[in-house]
């Protein structure tokens, strides 16, 4: 897994390299995309016109890398709520934390930055 990083924007630049795989997580909104892409995911990103980077950061669930790559993470979080996986999982992520930590680190008022 790539390394958490604080110094993520996403800016024009990003949000265009990101269209395609920002295009598919947000389809996942739909019941019959979700099922779509449960049954056959290489495939389903093939259909949105993902690159072979992004394409292997989906299938891995490489968050990381998908938020490298262009991804929004409002976007994103769409595809880690088919996983089952929370806002504050991704947070631990994006922040090197665990789950536990980072949601304890918002209870506590947030992150200190020093």
């Amino acid at each position: 897994m790539t390394a958490a990083r604080d110094d993520y924007i996403l800016d024009l630049e990003q949000g265009r390299r990101g269209y395609a795989l920002n295009r598919l997580c947000g389809s996942l909104k739909h019941a019959d995309n979700r099922d779509r892409f449960i049954a056959d995911q290489a495939a389903y990103c093939a259909e949105y016109g993902l690159t072979e980077e992004q394409k292997t950061a989906v299938l891995q669930r490489n968050w990381i890398a998908m938020q490298d790559l262009g991804a929004s993470i409002f976007y994103t979080f769409k595809l880690a709520m088919l996983d089952k996986k929370s806002m504050q999982y991704l947070g631990g992520v994006f922040t090197g934390m665990s789950t536990e930590e980072f949601t304890a680190a918002l209870l506590a008022g947030g992150r200190k930055v020093g």
